[in-house]
């Protein structure tokens, strides 16, 4: 059997968004918002999820991915010792926690940077940067230049190629795990970092924890590239994310279908075997409750997020469909203050976490889901049907994105022909190897083959 990060569905958590933290840390006494956050975690339990991603954590400047103390929580959300307290509740739960690692760069009030104001060619950090250049300036007229992350002055690029600033970086994510007992970690802009990094993070981190997980955020290009024993265990997937909404916009099942082919089919997916990290919204995305064209679409793209090959991932709060849109560079809305017991009490679309829950639930009992392989049954624009087989665990998902009912008979890819519905436990008609549903607009089935 597998290890506990390729069975999980994960929950997400951007914690200054949703406990109404100010978006300027200024430096003022510690709020203690750790409590909150807490009381999270027995809904987090009840939607079926097993571990957590949670963060930027760590002391920054403002949105949290500028850090200014990598060993320190922010003071906006509380200390060190709340932190510690977090992951100890959640252990006692049964649900790992996963954290922002933001190694490409700091913010400008990190104490290497600020050595470099004040001393000038004379720090022992010029070489912790990449780019300082003191013929130069800043559009913050330091007097020197820097390179930045995607020209944003305010994040600096580390060089990991300097020794010091790795073992500085590997020194904080032992400190990590053995002061908070954290279970993996995100690496926030993978795609910008070193491999040889990866290859030592790794290193470290399986020396200190056991089944400890690294993902990478990586938005474009070839995702095995950074997967494998001696890196990552996985990375987001920008490109089955996309096609979720697309296709339900667009009544395009063939892009969703056509995605999961090509990275995951059993004869030639470039990507089988490997297990990425899948969600429908982020924080750095419109929340997939603003990006569907017709609502009801939310039900379907939930069921394909759970059925479909990958690590399932929720974003706080879309459970229920909160709505969020980017306004220019803003990504305010989409990281909104909840607080989560009047939420829970007045959900605005109570049949959606109910379905969501199931989904956890089914996700959670079917093994086939983490480890099966995955096989195409049926394809239409506004209907689809798939399998997942792992040794005798065969579930069939049908979904319809029509606006009228759809009469679907689908070919049984196995010898069998008890087949019942995991939603509502009805014995389905099957005949000849052919499974018989009828869908309305917008549902979903999922069926047990025995």
């Amino acid at each position: 059997m597998g290890r506990w990060y390729e069975e999980a569905v994960f929950y997400h958590m951007y914690p200054i968004g949703m406990t109404g933290a100010p978006r300027r840390n200024e430096k003022t006494e510690v709020t203690h918002r750790f409590p909150e956050i807490e009381k999270w975690l027995p809904h987090v339990r009840d939607l079926g999820c097993t571990a957590i991603y949670i963060g930027p954590l760590f002391e920054s400047t403002s949105h949290g991915y500028d850090t200014r103390d990598y060993k320190t929580v922010d003071r906006r959300l509380g200390d060190n010792e709340d932190f510690k307290h977090f992951v100890k509740s959640a252990h006692d739960m049964g649900i790992r926690i996963v954290v922002d690692g933001v190694f490409n760069h700091t913010g400008r009030e990190f104490f290497a940077f600020q050595d470099i104001q004040k001393n000038r060619e004379c720090s022992p950090y010029c070489r912790w940067y990449k780019g300082i250049n003191f013929q130069g300036n800043s559009p913050y007229n330091d007097g020197f230049g820097y390179e930045a992350w995607r020209n944003c002055f305010e994040l600096v690029n580390l060089n990991l190629g300097e020794p010091e600033v790795k073992n500085y970086l590997l020194d904080v994510i032992r400190f990590w795990i053995d002061e908070f007992d954290i279970d993996g970690i995100r690496l926030d802009c993978a795609d910008c970092l070193d491999f040889s990094f990866m290859r030592d993070m790794r290193r470290t981190v399986d020396e200190k924890k056991q089944d400890f997980w690294l993902m990478g955020e990586v938005i474009h290009g070839d995702y095995a590239r950074y997967i494998n024993e001696a890196r990552l265990n996985s990375v987001t997937n920008y490109e089955l994310h996309k096609g979720l909404y697309s296709g339900h916009n667009d009544h395009n099942y063939f892009e969703i279908a056509h995605t999961i082919r090509r990275e995951f089919d059993r004869n030639g997916g470039i990507y089988r075997g490997m297990k990425l990290y899948s969600f429908v919204d982020n924080h750095d995305v419109d929340r997939i409750a603003s990006k569907l064209n017709v609502s009801g679409h939310i039900y379907p793209v939930y069921t394909l997020l759970f059925t479909l090959p990958g690590v399932p991932s929720i974003y706080y709060g879309s459970e229920w469909g909160i709505q969020g849109r980017k306004e220019g560079g803003n990504d305010d809305p989409l990281r909104p203050a909840v607080n989560i017991e009047e939420a829970v009490q007045n959900v605005p679309d109570p049949g959606l976490l109910a379905w969501v829950c199931k989904l956890g639930r089914i996700h959670k009992e079917h093994k086939a889901f983490a480890y099966g392989t995955y096989e195409e049954l049926l394809l239409t624009n506004r209907q689809y049907a798939f399998a997942r087989i792992y040794e005798d665990d065969c579930v069939i998902t049908a979904v319809n994105n029509d606006d009228k009912e759809a009469e679907l008979h689908i070919r049984i890819p196995v010898q069998g022909s008890i087949c019942t519905s995991l939603v509502n436990g009805n014995k389905l008609e099957a005949d000849n190897g052919m499974l018989h549903i009828k869908l309305q607009p917008n549902e979903s089935e999922i069926v047990s083959v025995k």
